[in-house]
């Protein structure tokens, strides 16, 4: 059961850590880009709105990116988790059900046909 378990939950950490990580590297994205902006802004010295528009809405799709990544790994991660759950339990109940059998000799648990 339990190497069964272990083979069932392959890839999820890598879906866990992508939806944990996914925001900050778009994070880490916008505060680059606005920070280029400003770099940017004082080096041209034009303290205009179309000196800074521009790196800050690149910024902002890097954020953007960032969420369109996390979001659907997150909920990937979740629905293969409960998949995995459920999955086991029943491969417990199934154990547990053979056991008896073994140990008893009738048909103790799941259904009685």
């Amino acid at each position: 059961m339990a190497r069964e378990s272990q083979s069932l939950e392959d890839g999820q950490t890598w879906l866990a850590t992508t939806g944990a990580i996914a925001p900050f590297v778009g994070l880490l994205g916008t505060v680059w880009g606005i920070l280029m902006a400003l770099v940017g802004l004082s080096a041209s010295g034009e303290s205009s709105i179309k000196a800074v528009a521009g790196p800050v809405g690149e910024a902002l799709i890097m954020t953007a990116i960032g969420l369109a990544v996390a979001i659907p790994a997150v909920i990937a991660f979740n629905y293969f988790n409960r998949i995995n759950r459920k999955l086991v339990a029943q491969f417990d109940a199934f154990a547990h059900d053979l056991h008896d059998f073994f140990a008893t000799g009738a048909r103790v648990g799941g259904d009685k046909r």
